[in-house]
């Protein structure tokens, strides 16, 4: 008896495990959409900053109708959205697909300066929203990024609407990067570095002219100059000095 209990358990277990099996799956309300009905509630999701349901909406039009305008443009615009949504990798990795897959788009000028947004943006994390820090003391390896990706945009597309704010950026990158080359020299300066310290400062010197930081590398060579007795380039590098900053 105990054992045709158990042999009608298990089959009771069976027939609703089966049961469940055939129930029908998730209803996906955007099932028979159009790409432009996709397109357009994802364009309005966006909108609204709902970036993730917009991201979802935009994947699905691009699944279901990879190819015309409205995919192109969904394969932009999720780009943005993964970049609003603190995504950055997907945001550079979408960006570069499309300027890959779409060499001749018309709105090829704001990919690019879409690509050094997301870096310039790079690397702020919560603190820094409250807690400012110097933004040169940053690792420089997406602001140099974020240059390369600005420099392409302003000389491929001069007349691009978006070159002006790239151009502004890149000035703003180009003293940053050469403030951090300062930093390091100076960090190199109170471990008694004082080689590694001489070709921070000579980097700058060299390869960020016209910089704010420059007055400072020059300080930074003068000193290490002295302290390894080298007077003859301590004092080249004075008259340098007082030339250019009287």
């Amino acid at each position: 008896m105990p054992l045709l209990r158990l042999f009608l358990l298990g089959l009771l277990t069976l027939n609703l495990l089966a049961g469940c099996s055939l129930l029908p799956d998730e209803i996906d309300e955007t099932k028979g959409w159009s790409a432009q009905k996709l397109y357009a509630k994802a364009k309005e999701n966006l909108s609204e900053g709902n970036y993730e349901r917009a991201i979802e909406l935009y994947e699905k039009l691009e699944a279901r109708y990879p190819f015309g305008r409205y995919a192109q443009q969904a394969l932009l615009e999720s780009a943005y959205a993964y970049y609003k949504y603190d995504e950055p990798d997907t945001a550079i990795a979408t960006l570069d697909r499309f300027i890959k897959t779409y060499p001749q788009h018309p709105h090829l000028d704001y990919a690019y300066y879409l690509k050094g947004l997301v870096n310039f943006n790079r690397g702020r994390n919560l603190i820094d929203r409250f807690l400012p820090r110097d933004p040169s003391e940053r690792d420089p390896g997406a602001a140099r990024q974020s240059f390369f990706d600005f420099q392409t945009l302003v000389k491929r597309f001069p007349a691009s609407p978006y070159s002006k704010d790239a151009t502004q950026r890149m000035l703003f990158l180009r003293n940053n990067l050469a403030s951090y080359e300062v930093h390091v020299a100076d960090y190199y300066m109170r471990r008694h570095a004082y080689v590694a310290a001489i070709n921070r400062a000579e980097y700058v010197i060299e390869h960020f002219p016209r910089t704010p930081a420059v007055p400072d590398a020059l300080e930074i060579l003068i000193r290490a100059y002295r302290i390894l007795d080298l007077n003859d380039l301590a004092e080249d590098a004075l008259r340098v000095y007082r030339l250019n900053y009287p």
